[in-house]
This record gives C-alpha cells, structure tokens and sequence, in this order.
C-alpha cells in the first residue's frame, strides 16, 4: 500500500533537483553578462572585448593603422577582432554551462535543457 509513495519521493527530489538547476542556470545566465573576453587581430592592434554571451561592448584600435589607403585592411581588422571576441565569448559561455550541467549526466555538447 505504502509502495507507491516511494514514487512521488523520487519525483520530488527529481523536482527538487530541476529547481535548483534552474536557479543555477539563471545564475550562470546573469554571471555571462559580467564576464569580459576580448578578442584581438593584427597582433593586437584592434582589440574587441565582449561579454561571456557575445554582446560586443568596446572596441580598442591603435591610431597607428588610421592610413585612409589602407582602409580595407583597417575594416577586415576591426571584423577579425570581434569574430575572435565572438568565438571566445561562445567558448566560454559553453564551458561555465557545462559546469552547471555536468551532474545531469548530459552529453557533452548538449543544449541548455532550461534556455
């Protein structure tokens, strides 16, 4: 008669458990707007720095490339610079999540189950 409730233990741990996965998936969510990379080209001459989710937020170029002949070649450093800011932001924005996910027993690389 009393087996039954052995059950709806188990799903209320199981419950407990998304809560408290959510809770730190909001804190991660939130932790990835103050985290700061920054992505370079040209050996640093045009610096892009992002947050852990890949807003753009400063830009950073040496005065020393600002040649009105070599305007292409300034353009395609600003762009390398923050697709390098971008792809470092993913990067770490993948690793502070699977540190949220690992006890899920999730396979690496899965999507956010709560995003």
């Amino acid at each position: 008669m009393l087996k039954g409730l052995g059950g709806l233990g188990d799903m209320a741990k199981m419950m407990k458990a998304a809560q408290e996965m959510q809770s730190k998936m909001t804190e991660t969510q939130e932790a990835l707007e103050r985290i700061m990379v920054e992505g370079e080209a040209g050996a640093g001459l045009v610096r892009a720095t992002a947050t852990a989710k890949g807003d753009l937020i400063g830009l950073d170029i040496d005065p020393t490339i600002f040649d009105p002949n070599e305007k292409e070649v300034v353009e395609d450093l600003i762009l390398a610079a923050i697709k390098d800011a971008q792809a470092k932001a993913s990067e770490r924005m993948q690793s502070e999540m699977a540190k949220v996910t690992e006890g899920l027993g999730l396979p690496p690389g899965m999507a956010n189950p709560f995003g």
